[in-house]
């Protein structure tokens, strides 16, 4: 029996073999005898062939049985040639300009272990990463509409759309993580149909759809119920597309628009936003003429986007927390400076802070990071939680953690208020100063929302911009007279008749000490 690892090689040996047996069965020669046998041209060619394959074979000998194995030192061996080209991949990834314009990231599965469901389109794919999944092809169709309306009202030609996109395909696709497994054509497609699916919902929320003549009971474009789920989709991390080519598409429409697709983009996810305090006109002018309110987020700016999370996100912290010197925390020490995700104790919980006799107000204003810290007085502004809060803060903390040129301030905010919060009676009780307002089923839900919200993310509490208000709220609380004066006013001052009973026991023990020293002047001296 032969064992070989190809089929050509094996029929060539056969004839070897019958070729060796006709010979010696015609002519019987001695073991140490040779002949040279004639064959037509082609058969001497194929044998000569079949001696340079050979030359890579070893033949083995195995009692009656014979075996052709490749060997391990033959430079074209497989293995080698496969360890060559992932050498070779390794080398183009180590690249420093493969990285240069990565922003938009696959979610870490650290990350992922929390809430994998936060971080995947349920409705809608944009971009490569989630594109053509089953569950989410549905959409395809009003994709092709979107483009459809588009091209009838501009009366534009499809060519052009596509020329535009392929010139910025390489740099598109330097935007994603990993490879893409879609030839040029298709990618061009994908980002020309995504792109413009997105513009026709930016302009239709903010200009109406029936203006740009789609049907009043549309079951896409339409202001309803699927649209808040949309938007949820369309703020994912994993779910994004670049900016610039949303900007290069709204520009073959509204050439002189600049920044246009920055401002709908904001209107669009508005409802997103996790506050909804009413200002009046009082305090926005306040907000206004502020010194800290001036660099407030442009989105005409040069700087522009890298894509809808990040310019939401800027919108978010606009005139946001200004870079502070690190001020180490007491109890951590200099040699211990390790991010890790167990130290993230910026500050004790609500219950802690209000036996220590630290008051919560609401702040007015619409900026939800703003803490405040003075005269033992923590002002925070009001947040609103509902269905979409959980993925909106995991996508902008997954965003954080992954792009290197982003602060951590969203992350800060997180961590901070999941100390503050660790039980119901800690969200009851911001919930009665105007802090919290939530739509969930209870406080046990809210709170169980923010102790989950970083459960592992790496972060560095000396690197956050709560920091220093965090230290001056540990040091009033570790003042001991501060406590003392706390328990004072809760168990003697808490109501009216707790003050009344006080007062009583007071005028009593006066009345007592009065009368005991009247008794005893008046023994040693009497009156004459």
């Amino acid at each position: 029996m032969v064992a070989v690892f190809n089929k050509e090689l094996l029929s060539w040996y056969l004839i070897t073999l019958k070729l060796r047996e006709t010979v010696e069965s015609g002519n019987p020669l001695s073991p140490n005898t040779t002949r040279s046998i004639e064959l037509p041209d082609q058969s001497q060619q194929q044998l000569q062939k079949q001696q340079s394959v050979s030359d890579s074979l070893k033949i083995v000998v195995n009692g009656d049985r014979e075996y052709c194995e490749e060997e391990t030192n033959s430079p074209n061996n497989e293995w080698v040639i496969s360890i060559k080209e992932k050498l070779d991949k390794a080398r183009q990834d180590d690249a420093a300009s493969s990285w240069a314009k990565l922003s938009i990231y696959r979610v870490p599965n650290y990350l992922r272990e929390g809430d994998d469901k936060a971080y995947v389109p349920q409705l809608v794919s944009l971009g490569p990463y989630h594109h053509g999944k089953k569950r989410l092809r549905q959409m395809d169709r009003h994709k092709w509409r979107s483009l459809h309306h588009i091209l009838k009202r501009t009366n534009q030609n499809l060519q052009l759309y596509l020329d535009s996109i392929k010139e910025l395909e390489e740099k598109a696709r330097a935007c994603y993580e990993g490879p893409i497994g879609l030839s040029s054509n298709e990618f061009v497609e994908m980002m020309v149909l995504d792109g413009c699916f997105v513009l026709e919902l930016f302009q239709g929320v903010a200009e109406g759809f029936n203006r740009l003549g789609y049907a009043r009971n549309d079951p896409i474009f339409a202001m309803r119920g699927t649209m808040h789920s949309i938007q949820q989709d369309m703020i994912m991390i994993e779910n994004q597309l670049p900016f610039f080519i949303l900007d290069g598409l709204m520009q073959l429409q509204f050439p002189d628009q600049k920044g246009l697709v920055a401002r709908l983009a904001l209107r669009f996810f508005d409802p997103l936003t996790p506050t909804d305090e009413p200002l009046t006109k009082r305090d926005k002018s306040k907000l206004e003429f502020s010194v800290e309110y001036a660099n407030t987020f442009d989105p005409l700016s040069e700087s522009g986007g890298l894509h809808c999370l990040d310019v939401f996100r800027s919108s978010l912290l606009r005139s946001g927390p200004q870079p502070r010197p690190r001020i180490w925390i007491k109890g951590w020490s200099h040699s211990h400076r390790v991010v890790d995700k167990r130290r993230q104790q910026l500050i004790h919980c609500v219950t802690e802070l209000r036996e220590a006799g630290i008051k919560f107000r609401k702040r007015k204003t619409d900026r939800f990071w703003d803490v405040k810290f003075k005269n033992g007085i923590l002002s925070i502004p009001r947040l609103l939680i509902h269905d979409g809060t959980k993925s909106l803060f995991l996508n902008l903390i997954a965003f954080e953690q992954c792009h290197f040129d982003c602060s951590n301030d969203i992350t800060s905010y997180v961590v901070f208020m999941d100390n503050l919060i660790n039980s119901p009676a800690d969200v009851g009780y911001l919930h009665y100063c105007g802090i919290l307002e939530h739509w969930l089923g209870s406080d046990g839900e809210v709170a169980d929302l923010f102790n989950k919200l970083c459960l592992e993310v790496v972060f560095d509490i000396n690197n956050s911009y709560l920091s220093q208000l965090s230290n001056d709220v540990n040091n009033y609380y570790d003042h001991r007279w501060n406590t003392w004066r706390a328990s004072l006013k809760h168990n003697y001052f808490s109501c009216p008749w707790a003050i009344i009973s006080f007062a009583a026991a007071v005028v009593l023990l006066l009345m007592t000490f009065a009368q005991t020293f009247y008794g005893v002047y008046g023994y040693y001296r009497p009156s004459s």
